[in-house]
């Protein structure tokens, strides 16, 4: 492999690729049309020499055109994989990027927002919500066990083992899988309903114990909750306000604003409740449904990045907040927002396809 470089590469490359597509042998003419070399049909000849000498292609018949060797598969194949692995490690750094950019950002926009507001903030990093179904496989581990692979979108895998009372043939295995993708797939979890779940039933006969098992499975796998990154900022601004000090309760609060799991239940509220992305939400006092906010008023917003990828703000304060401008600077913030997060997005794009 070490002995190509350069244009015979290029031309080795273009050898196999064409013939590939046309199963004929090939000659220098197609070569200097196949490529951007503009080599000459004589030169490329002469390179082609050197590749059959070398052994990465031969001669079929007396044709002047030419087909790989084994060997020059071999490096072709090779060649192909470093590029793919390559493709994948700036993939993979790609998105570590960017999340690690995205951080910073939902970090950044939580600081602003405590400071411009003077009152608490919290902010959810983005998440996938409405996870529809992608394809379910069925396949057999042993008399009394199958596996159900469930994809969803994202291309989230989860495995699932299901126990059965009888053995599955190949025939009645292929039926399910038919069954259940014919019927399942591109639908969330909201949008299997009874209907649908008594339908799946009737057609699986004798097999609707399982199909039960499986649905259960499929409703576990996209209702799972995930670990979700909240960020705050300027927790003590509540210290600002005296009715928050001296009503005993601001050690509670600050407890409360440390507390992830507690903000992320006031925070993704908003997000199961219904589909209006432009709806503002005020909680007020014990309406937070957290004891140690009970002195405070929450206000919260959605954003939406497209495709289901939702994520939540808050801004936390005394009751007599100035909900005017709380309000309006989470509706800037939400548009502000969205159109940063497209530019960031048309310009990853632009990187992948340069």
């Amino acid at each position: 492999m070490e002995e190509l470089e350069g244009r015979k590469v290029i031309i080795l490359n273009a050898i196999i690729k064409n013939y590939l597509e046309t199963g004929e042998p090939v000659g220098s003419r197609t070569i200097s049309k196949y490529t951007d070399l503009n080599l000459s049909s004589a030169t490329i000849r002469n390179e082609m020499q050197d590749l059959e000498e070398l052994g990465y292609i031969i001669s079929p018949h007396t044709s002047a055109g030419r087909i790989p060797s084994d060997k020059g598969y071999r490096f072709y194949v090779d060649h192909l994989i470093r590029e793919k692995d390559s493709e994948i490690r700036e993939m993979k750094a790609l998105v570590i990027e960017n999340t690690e950019k995205m951080d910073k950002v939902l970090q950044k926009v939580a600081k602003l927002l405590a400071a411009d507001t003077n009152y608490a903030t919290m902010i959810t990093a983005p998440k996938l919500h409405g996870t529809k179904l992608k394809f379910i496989q069925l396949s057999h581990v042993d008399d009394r066990h199958i596996l159900s692979v469930i994809v969803t979108e994202g291309n989230l895998v989860r495995n699932r083992m299901i126990d059965i009372e009888e053995p599955l043939n190949d025939e009645q295995l292929l039926k399910l899988n038919i069954l259940l993708n014919t019927s399942l797939t591109g639908l969330s979890i909201r949008e299997i309903n009874l209907g649908t779940i008594a339908a799946l039933k009737e057609q699986a006969g004798i097999h609707s114990d399982i199909i039960s098992t499986i649905l259960d499975a499929v409703a576990e796998v996209i209702s799972e909750d995930e670990d979700l990154t909240v960020y705050t900022s300027g927790a003590t601004n509540i210290l600002k306000y005296p009715e928050l000090l001296n009503s005993g309760s601001a050690t509670e609060l600050l407890g409360a604003l440390e507390d992830k799991q507690e903000l992320k239940t006031i925070l993704t509220e908003g997000l199961e409740e219904d589909e209006d992305e432009g709806k503002l939400r005020v909680y007020i006092g014990d309406e937070t449904r957290s004891d140690r906010m009970h002195d405070c008023s929450v206000v919260t917003a959605t954003y939406d990045l497209g495709d289901g990828v939702k994520g939540s703000v808050g801004i936390v304060g005394p009751k007599r907040m100035d909900y005017e401008k709380v309000m309006h600077s989470l509706r800037n913030l939400r548009e502000q927002f969205g159109a940063t997060l497209e530019k960031a997005e048309l310009k990853i794009e632009q990187k992948e396809e340069s």
